[in-house]
């Protein structure tokens, strides 16, 4: 694979408000001199897929840019995502299943972002999770508020039943 000299660096996070199972994601990329924010809400979801889905995007993104020999740098709060990167071999072996033969959670997630992980150079950088506000510009806060926001936003903006 040929790796161009474009280095890209994403911040990504996943936010999920578990009573009513609404999640939101947001990334902000670095590419050349442009800053780049994607977000959506989901409902039906959870944290991790917030996340996952949060570093697939950026994927995405750089794909249908013809972006996708650069170098990606991803900083991610999430352990879960960051742990991937280790258990291909087994998830391979397994077929994506557990030992009780049961599916892993996030399976589809987690064979997208194993495939992007084999055809593309992406370097994972585990960052704090919640750092306070300093002095110097946090883009993992940047992502970690907005998508903690949209959550708010939506839960806000619908009315739900308890039942």
């Amino acid at each position: 694979m040929i790796i161009s000299e474009t280095i890209i660096e994403a911040y990504t996070d996943g936010s999920c408000n578990t009573e009513h199972k609404i999640g939101a994601w947001a990334a902000i990329m670095f590419i050349h001199s442009k800053k780049v924010v994607l977000k959506n809400t989901l409902k039906n979801t959870t944290n991790n897929r917030m996340e996952l889905l949060a570093v697939l995007n950026v994927l995405d993104y750089l794909t249908t840019q013809n972006l996708n020999k650069s170098k990606v740098i991803i900083y991610t709060d999430s352990q879960y995502v960051k742990g991937i990167e280790g258990r291909i071999e087994k998830f391979k072996l397994q077929n994506y299943r557990t030992k009780k033969a049961e599916p892993v959670r996030n399976s589809d997630l987690v064979k997208s972002l194993v495939h992007y992980i084999e055809t593309m150079h992406i370097d994972f950088v585990k960052v704090k999770a919640h750092q306070k506000k300093t002095g110097t510009e946090n883009y993992n806060r940047f992502v970690d508020k907005l998508s903690r926001r949209l959550v708010r936003e939506y839960v806000s903006g619908h009315k739900f039943i308890k039942q």
